[in-house]
């Protein structure tokens, strides 16, 4: 068995934490049994088993007083809402009680069903993991180069080649980010005629200093690499305004068909602020020529205060981005919150309904609409119920997958799988979940050379699918 891949099984399976800013309200009944707590309240954002949620980095201490204020007060900025005056005092200092006793304790935690071989059964395919890379916190983007080179950028704000032999090289003046709650040093993408002109195109969280706190946006910057360093860098968008989360940045890039750049701007856990207003840039998918100039036919070009380089808005945080090459359309993932992940083709100057109309609920069980639809609001082409916290999106456009071909591939950052989207014509009839329990799966990409690959989070992976049957 792979030595590499051994590794993401010992470790278990950590958490995602993708959570709503509203703060909850009126206190719920007394559980007194932890794991009940931590399934109602805690497992749409930390996964299902709080054994493995406790296996992480801890910033705010492991003492039992700090979690409880960890619970108790939250920490807005980074997404975690304040559970004080949700779930009973009482319930907070259990469930933190039932935290500590894991703490330290990980190898302790088994996973009855976790995958013995690198070798992954589906309905009509096998396939094996080729490891192409270890070694990162977080492996966010991924490129093949036409030399069969690949480009790989790491959260913690490194951009590495990976050639042939496997052999990790850093590419230095790659931008500055903010590599705290879930930003960093994000996508990334090739210019379609890379071959010719050599433009690499990276999304980051940047940030700024403004009355003694950070405050960080997604921007986009294209370089060209010479001597394994990024030259010539242009910063040719940031979003507006800056805000103090430090969550929902979005960033997936896709070029079309046509040259177009496409990337995701997330609402920065700002709902009711920004995703249905078009004069600023968050909660949206945005669409600019090569060189970041404005395209004169983009949906709000002259529209007075709205964002010319906006293309369609109502989003919530969307972390997939893929174009459809039977067809030519952008498709786009997006998280929900408890509930109602989004798989959607993006339309020109369509509204999809973020916080309007939605398929989830908060995460305090309550509701954050009571709609579904409404008129001039797109619905998803599918959605998922529970989240499944999506993130990366392909389009197997291969012949080495034929049972896959055609189909959508979406990484599972909460389930710790790979989703396959089952293609008829344009429409979604129906899902398989592919290489079960292999870990947080951060992205999924079609490579130049035909092949799927795949990446996944602490431990820091990248893997080759090889079809053996």
């Amino acid at each position: 068995m792979n030595k590499s891949l051994i590794a993401i099984f010992s470790i278990g399976i950590l958490s995602v934490s993708f959570v709503q800013l509203t703060k909850p309200v009126n206190a719920k009944p007394i559980i007194t049994e932890p794991e009940k707590v931590f399934t109602q309240y805690c497992s749409g954002c930390h996964g299902e088993k709080i054994e493995a949620f406790v296996d992480r980095s801890w910033k705010h201490g492991t003492a039992k007083e700090q979690i409880v204020t960890s619970i108790s007060n939250g920490y807005l900025d980074l997404g975690m809402p304040a559970w004080k005056g949700v779930v009973d005092a009482k319930d907070i200092n259990l469930l933190a009680d039932e935290i500590t006793k894991y703490i330290g304790k990980v190898n302790e935690y088994k996973v009855s069903n976790k995958p013995t071989s690198n070798v992954f059964k589906s309905e009509n395919m096998t396939v094996s993991l080729d490891t192409i890379a270890t070694g990162f916190e977080s492996p966010w983007g991924f490129a093949q180069m036409p030399n069969g080179d690949f480009l790989i950028t790491d959260r913690v704000g490194v951009l590495y080649s990976v050639d042939s032999k496997r052999n990790k090289t850093i590419i230095k003046n790659s931008p500055k980010v903010l590599a705290e709650g879930q930003g960093g040093l994000l996508d990334i993408e090739l210019h379609p005629k890379y071959a010719e002109n050599g433009w690499v195109y990276l999304s980051y969280s940047k940030f700024k200093e403004e009355d003694n706190q950070k405050l960080t946006t997604t921007a986009i910057m294209r370089g060209k690499i010479k001597n394994n360093e990024l030259t010539e860098v242009q910063e040719i968008f940031e979003a507006s305004p800056y805000t103090k989360t430090k969550h929902h940045f979005g960033s997936r890039i896709k070029f079309d068909k046509k040259g177009y750049l496409y990337f995701t701007v997330g609402e920065r856990g700002m709902e009711k602020d920004f995703p249905q207003s078009t004069e600023n840039d968050n909660g949206k998918v945005h669409r600019l020529n090569d060189d970041g100039s404005i395209p004169k036919d983009n949906p709000f070009v002259g529209k007075g205060k709205s964002k010319e380089s906006i293309y369609s808005y109502g989003h919530r945080n969307p972390q997939g981005l893929a174009l459809n090459p039977q067809t030519g359309e952008i498709w786009e993932n997006e998280h929900g919150p408890r509930g109602g992940d989004e798989i959607n083709i993006i339309r020109k100057g369509a509204n999809y309904g973020w916080p309007v109309i939605s398929y989830g609920i908060n995460y305090d069980g309550k509701p954050i609409t009571d709609i579904s639809k409404k008129e001039g609001m797109e619905q998803p082409e599918t959605y998922f119920t529970p989240s499944i916290a999506p993130s990366g999106m392909a389009f197997v456009n291969s012949d080495k997958y034929p049972a896959w071909k055609n189909s959508i591939l979406v990484g599972s950052l909460r389930f710790n799988y790979l989703d396959r989207s089952i293609m008829k014509g344009n429409k979604i009839t129906g899902h398989e979940k592919l290489l079960v329990n292999i870990g947080r799966m951060r992205n999924v990409e079609m490579g130049k050379d035909g092949y799927v690959y795949v990446s996944i989070e602490n431990p820091g992976m990248v893997f080759r699918l090889i079809p053996t049957k």
